[in-house]
């Protein structure tokens, strides 16, 4: 369940998208990736999101936490919504098999568990 303001609200909607990233990807191939229009843009839409979100992060946040590389998200969010003629789908793809996991597992820790 997702909490309702800021911070772990942002850091909450970045690892629900992260997690459908890796769910998407998880599985497939490179060449399945580039041959499947839908789910090159899925992913593309989930990783928009992860940077979107992370952009509304506080500095204060983002600077507590270091581990998270914050600006390489936003700047990749920026080239997915304003430059997409630029888009280069085997970089998106290496985000989604390498990037993702480990910005699942810097998040985790920072997001509240769901309420019982």
């Amino acid at each position: 369940m997702r909490p309702e303001h800021g911070d772990p609200a942002y850091a909450w909607d970045m690892l629900d998208a992260a997690r459908t990233v890796r769910s998407y990807v998880q599985g497939r191939s490179l060449d399945a990736y580039l041959a499947d229009r839908m789910l090159r843009d899925a992913v593309e839409r989930n990783v928009e999101i992860i940077g979107e979100a992370a952009r509304r992060v506080s500095k204060g946040f983002r600077d507590a936490h270091p581990e998270i590389p914050w600006p390489r998200i936003i700047a990749q969010r920026n080239v997915l919504s304003h430059e997409y003629g630029e888009i280069e789908d085997a970089l998106v793809w290496d985000v989604a098999t390498k990037d993702i996991p480990e910005l699942i597992a810097a998040l985790e820790p920072l997001v509240p568990p769901p309420p019982r």
